[in-house]
């Protein structure tokens, strides 16, 4: 079986520089692994003990960070080593990560397994949540590195629970512990012999509520918002556009804003969105040539840029959350709910617990058409008090489910 697995990586391997000819995303990975050992072998001081971080993409970063922050305050004279295996989270962390290095992993190769935890020599090592591979967990079998997988997820349907995946639970065997962010998960783990595991919940929680804690203003929305009530459409596609736009062009309320973080932030994306909107507008490129009072007078702004989302969310007075509205998958639906306000998204959630347990309680709203939108947001509209009541239920459900980290900081 590991003779096949690894046959099928080197086949990948080939299929990848095909593929990279036509799909710019997957060029940058291919460049990006051609250094990567060129990288460890320039950036990694001889002399310092080391951290290994691993994360499959942005949005585990993200979910890992509060651990890693612990784990550098705790430990601040090892070397940190962050590696990504999307580009969408290399290219974001290559500069300005909590990171002392930052690299693409390398295919999972055996070969290049061993010479990447051989190069790297951690004493600690975290992944988040997936993003297991077989024969790097096997080289950290044979190092003594402690590791450990936080925010774990598993379900049954999974290879480590069925007949045929005895390689994929031995890989899990190499983890000293493993926390996990549902009962169940624990338990399905538990099931096929492994007892170092623990519930200890997701550490998104504990990022998002942090986000309670930091300087959350950015000038140029508060001028834009100027005390009027503001919808704010965060990591929006095409698809989410189609359940949206027409109530932005066709509302009758008085003093209502909006605000569109498109997920993809490119020329084209915006263009898109002018093209649809009839209603005055500014977006951030222009906001050099746009004085405070175009600011002020516009109805809609277009965030055409990265970096701002979790903190704009704190000038909605409701959001929606992009991602369920086709099948790229919702986006965090944790980051605006943390500010207590009533959240919306696609009909397409159902593999996102969070979600499904926010729309259950009622403080997430799925749609599933422009005419169910218009009408759903209609009613919150004119009912102040739903409002607060569903961004109430909202930051309940965060506030109870933080504290993933200490659990995980008191046994690593």
């Amino acid at each position: 079986m590991r003779f096949l697995y690894s046959l099928g990586i080197y086949l990948l391997s080939a299929a990848l520089k095909v593929i990279a000819i036509f799909n710019p995303k997957i060029r940058l990975g291919v460049a990006g692994r051609k250094e990567t050992f060129q990288v460890l072998e320039e950036d990694l001081a001889p002399d310092l003990a080391r951290m290994w971080f691993h994360c499959a993409s942005l949005g585990e970063y993200e979910q890992g960070l509060p651990v890693f922050e612990a784990l550098k305050k705790r430990y601040p004279e090892h070397q940190i080593v962050l590696s990504f295996f999307s580009p969408s989270g290399y290219e974001h962390k290559k500069e300005g990560s909590i990171a002392d290095v930052v690299v693409y992993l390398p295919l999972d190769t055996p070969a290049n397994a061993q010479h990447f935890v051989k190069l790297v020599a951690p004493d600690i090592c975290v992944f988040t949540k997936y993003d297991l591979w077989p024969n790097f967990l096997r080289a950290l079998r044979g190092s003594t590195s402690s590791c450990y997988l936080i925010s774990a997820l598993f379900r049954p349907s999974q290879p480590y629970f069925k007949w045929y995946g005895g390689m994929m639970r031995k890989g899990l065997s190499t983890f000293t512990h493993i926390f996990t962010q549902n009962k169940e998960s624990e338990q399905l783990l538990n099931s096929i012999g492994l007892t170092s595991v623990s519930h200890a919940g997701d550490t998104r929680f504990d990022r998002v509520y942090a986000q309670l804690q930091m300087n959350n203003s950015l000038p140029f929305l508060e001028t834009f918002k100027n005390e009027q009530r503001t919808v704010l459409f965060g990591s929006s596609w095409a698809e989410d556009e189609a359940l949206f736009m027409s109530f932005i062009n066709e509302h009758s309320f008085k003093d209502l804003k909006f605000i569109i973080a498109p997920h993809e932030v490119t020329e084209r994306t915006t263009l898109r969105l002018k093209k649809k909107i009839n209603r005055p507008m500014v977006t951030y490129s222009q906001l050099d040539s746009v004085n405070d009072q175009d600011l002020k007078a516009a109805e809609v702004f277009i965030m055409d840029t990265i970096g701002y989302l979790s903190k704009a969310y704190s000038y909605g007075d409701i959001a929606y959350v992009g991602g369920a509205a086709g099948h790229t998958g919702l986006h965090n639906i944790l980051e605006p709910a943390v500010f207590g306000i009533p959240v919306f998204i696609g009909q397409n959630y159902q593999r996102f617990p969070e979600a499904v347990a926010l729309v259950e309680l009622g403080g997430v709203c799925s749609v599933s058409s422009s005419l169910d939108f218009n009408a759903e947001l209609t009613n919150l509209l004119v009912d102040q008090s739903k409002i607060d009541h569903m961004g109430s239920i909202n930051f309940k459900f965060i506030e109870e489910r933080s504290g993933a980290v200490e659990k995980i900081m008191s046994v690593i």
